[in-house]
């Protein structure tokens, strides 16, 4: 494998690269994002941590010997309250996560009625844009409920939009740019789309 010493990779981009074991040695990562990473196991001696932001999943994670997941969880359940109704345990419990999912979408969906429609598809700190949301939720749809519980084992419509690191599985649409003319199309069902007009491809 090969080795960098002293060498000035700055500004260097790294995608869907394997550096499971790799090992870092006064190195400077400062600025630097980290998108959909896989951490398990990974052992930091020494570091800084300022001025840094994290979303993600924390489990087991000690930070000078605190486990923080326990921290992290309790402070956004206290800002959060309906945060914890999202672990449920049973039927009833699964019916009120649902209804808590479904709240902030009411004022989500009305308010994106009232954007200009190209913001619509606009992205917005690297992260999808409204209507490639709207495409994920119906990909999570079909393969959760039609594939996992109804047993469709093809389930999956053309505008479906699976996550980006997704590996290539037969059946599964890749095509971010599709057709928005027809009027099943998400982003027609609640708001007209700018590029009906101009867009042929399916």
């Amino acid at each position: 494998m090969p080795d960098f010493f002293r060498a000035d990779l700055h500004s260097s981009r790294f995608e869907r690269v394997d550096l499971s074991g790799a090992q870092f040695r006064t190195v400077d990562l400062s600025e630097a994002q980290f998108r959909a990473v896989y951490l398990k196991g990974a052992v930091m001696r020494g570091v800084e941590l300022v001025d840094v932001d994290i979303h993600g999943e924390i489990e087991n994670v000690t930070i000078n010997g605190v486990d923080i997941g326990p921290l992290v969880n309790a402070e956004l359940d206290r800002r959060y309250p309906d945060r914890a109704k999202m672990r449920p345990t049973g039927p009833a419990g699964f019916r009120e996560a649902w209804d808590v999912v479904e709240r902030p979408w009411v004022g989500t969906v009305e308010r994106a009625r009232r954007l200009q429609p190209e913001l619509l598809h606009e992205s917005v700190g690297g992260e999808w844009s409204f209507i490639e949301t709207l495409r994920h939720l119906v990909f999570a749809t079909d393969s959760w409920i039609r594939r996992a519980i109804l047993g469709d084992p093809s389930p999956w419509h053309p505008l479906d939009l699976p996550w980006d690191e997704m590996p290539d599985t037969p059946g599964v649409p890749r095509n971010r740019d599709v057709c928005r003319r027809s009027r099943r199309c998400l982003s027609c069902a609640a708001i007209e789309c700018p590029q009906c007009a101009r867009s042929s491809r399916v």
